[in-house]
């Protein structure tokens, strides 16, 4: 794979954010917008600054043209509504580098905008003909929605390795511990061991404190070209992959159900960007679920695979704790669940130096996006 066309071209000038709630009690209209405004006012300019449009979604969020509408913009080239969820958020960044790489467009908004648990809501589903109709041999065996899928995945994963649901609770834990320090946070109360084990069992091995959280909120980034003055002292794109195994896109079909995303592009990524594990400062990586971690940090080779419990229970996840820092706003575990743009947000900060649990020198942040056998990966690095 030969290194992206990408690097560092574009820049991310500004980020945004709504509130995080379980009841926003306003559309995802409305949440967009003011994730929009917060994302423009950060980078400086206005709408009308912005000549292209790329949001992600999974028939649960709002158009691209409402977006722009509603922010008044008078004139929009490029614009999409990319269907996805998890796997997007990375590499909608790649998207947005492509436009502006190749003169398309000279300043992106994208954003991500969902009322994910007093809206639609991803473990309902129910009975259909048409696309999905294998749900209905699958259902009634209690597989609805991915916690039920993944928990598989989970349990071989487990299996595997040797690791244990203490190392499940240790990777909760130190998620807690980071969104402590975050007010954004929607869970900021510690883990103790008892308390993880007394967590509600969703499905074996996944307990309520394993799964991200249900979340209502918007997350929105501005980038632009690198070289324009605006983008002065802001964080480049250095890369993006995106990708997976095909054949494996159905669980109850898969050869091997702990196989998934970071196993395919870990590797691509490095060789996109030019550069190593060791260079990483921060990773932040989609924890849809705890297992899903571990796993990326072995698949990334951020950790190895030797001595992962110890690793995992002795605080590698932390800053000073002799691995790459994890998700120092909490993640999806405890800050809440944007589809993951939120971490790609928090990679932003770090890199500019505004983490609520800043890591000491943070100069090179990995993005990724989970969805099951495909997924993405992003790296961001700081200007200079």
């Amino acid at each position: 794979m030969r290194r992206n066309g990408i690097a560092g071209r574009a820049a991310v000038i500004g980020i945004g954010m709504t509130p995080l709630t379980r009841s926003s009690g306003r559309t995802e209209l409305a949440l967009a917008a003011d994730a929009a405004r917060a994302a423009l006012a950060d980078a400086g300019i206005g709408p009308d600054s912005v000549d292209a449009v790329l949001g992600y979604h999974l028939g649960d969020s709002a158009p691209a043209t409402d977006l722009a509408r509603t922010l008044g913009m008078t004139r929009l080239g490029w614009h999409n509504d990319i269907h996805g969820g998890g796997t997007q958020c990375a590499s909608i960044l790649g998207d947005a580098a492509m436009l502006i790489a190749t003169g398309q467009a000279e300043t992106v908004l994208i954003y991500r905008a969902l009322n994910g648990r007093s809206g639609r809501r991803v473990n309902r589903a129910g009975l259909r003909l048409g696309d999905g109709v294998e749900q209905q041999f699958t259902a009634p065996y209690g597989v609805v929605g991915p916690v039920p899928w993944f928990a598989l995945a989970a349990r071989r994963y487990l299996h595997d390795t040797g690791l244990t649901e203490d190392d499940l609770g240790a990777v909760v834990a130190a998620s807690r511990r980071h969104a402590a320090a975050n007010p954004r946070a929607l869970r900021r109360e510690p883990l103790t061991p008892a308390s993880y084990r007394s967590s509600p069992m969703v499905a074996d091995p996944l307990r309520r404190a394993d799964c991200c959280q249900e979340t209502d909120g918007a997350c929105a980034l501005v980038l632009t070209a690198s070289e324009r003055p605006v983008a002065a002292g802001a964080p480049r794109v250095r890369a993006v992959v995106r990708g997976g195994r095909p054949g494996y896109a159905r669980p109850d079909r898969s050869p091997d159900l702990a196989a998934v995303f970071s196993g395919h592009i870990g590797p691509l990524i490095y060789r996109a960007a030019g550069m190593r594990p060791a260079d990483v400062d921060v990773a932040l990586l989609y924890d849809a679920y705890s297992f899903l971690v571990p796993r990326q940090l072995t698949d990334f080779a951020l950790l190895p695979a030797a001595g992962l419990s110890a690793a995992l229970r002795g605080g590698a996840l932390e800053a000073g704790g002799g691995g790459v820092p994890v998700n120092p706003h909490g993640g999806l575990l405890s800050e809440g669940y944007v589809h993951g743009l939120n971490n790609v947000a928090e990679a932003v900060r770090q890199l500019r130096g505004e983490g609520t649990v800043q890591v000491p020198g943070a100069a090179v942040a990995l993005c990724t996006g989970f969805g099951g056998a495909y997924g993405s990966a992003a790296i961001l690095t700081a200007a200079g």
